[in-house]
């Protein structure tokens, strides 16, 4: 058995547990490592975390550039990785689907599909077209022969239409079109955190612990949830801090930044192993 089946295998069983697992967001094959010597079972990758290490803005890549990541951040640990497709890169169900295969291909063995489009105007696909979508990306991840875990994604909350109802509706169709995991980032609160569960079980719903959210992964847990990420937070974490370091520099020529860093024995030696 190659060793992509056997993350796909482990992927998929950490998804059948009866309590919530946290898949954190490298932005690159570095962070990725980090997570990984601190016992992470899985990762999941954030276009909004690499977008920013390219200088780019969330949704300024391509989906090459995001197959040369997720294939970095593959080879530098032995975990299963999950990968933020964003819209599959097309509108068009066939070639979401091609985005599916080619991610599979860079050594993933999980990915997401989200039903908002990236533009302004109109910035979540009609409901037949986004399970039109799913179900093309659905029919891709099945020809493979491990387990894909597809996530397909609901993104009422993040483009402001924080529609409960739309958004259940979606989640139910994608599952029935055969999605894996549901997922409906920007959930506000913990009764429409245990809406979204209720709606769509027994499949395992993803929770975003980013932003406004205030709860902890025991508490998600007893709510049902299954699986736990935090998006881009932890890229926006590290940007903060090297911000307010490079700021403390130009503004008062000090450096008592310094005191907070990890070592530098201590991050070579994590990144020779």
């Amino acid at each position: 058995m190659d060793a992509q089946t056997l993350r796909a295998q482990a992927f998929k069983a950490l998804h059948e547990r009866n309590e919530a697992f946290v898949i954190p967001n490298p932005w690159d094959a570095g962070s990725a490592k980090m997570l990984a010597s601190l016992g992470f079972e899985a990762l999941a990758t954030t276009s909004a975390g690499y977008a920013f290490s390219r200088a780019r803005p969330d949704g300024g890549l391509t989906l090459q550039e995001t197959l040369e990541n997720v294939r970095a951040i593959v080879a530098a640990t032995d975990l299963p990785v999950a990968v933020d497709l964003e819209n599959g890169f097309a509108d068009d169900p066939g070639e979401c689907a091609q985005s599916i295969l080619q991610a599979a291909a860079a050594g993933a063995v999980g990915g997401s599909i989200e039903d908002a489009t990236g533009r302004e105007g109109t910035p979540i696909y009609c409901f037949d077209h986004a399970v039109a979508r799913i179900e093309a990306a659905v029919a891709a991840a099945r020809s493979l022969p491990f387990a894909f875990m597809l996530t397909a994604r609901a993104e009422n909350y993040l483009h402001g239409n924080p529609d409960l109802d739309d958004t259940i509706r979606r989640l139910q169709a994608f599952s029935e079109a055969g999605a894996d995991v549901l997922y409906a980032p920007g959930l506000r609160n913990a009764d429409e955190v245990l809406a979204v569960v209720r709606a769509v079980a027994p499949k395992p719903v993803n929770v975003l612990m980013s932003g406004g959210l205030k709860l902890t992964v025991g508490q998600l847990s007893e709510m049902g949830v299954r699986r736990v990420s935090v998006g881009s937070a932890l890229a926006l974490a590290a940007l903060g801090e090297f911000y307010r370091a490079a700021e403390e520099i130009k503004t008062s020529g000090t450096f008592t930044f310094t005191s907070r860093s990890m070592p530098y024995v201590q991050a070579n030696q994590l990144f020779k192993g």
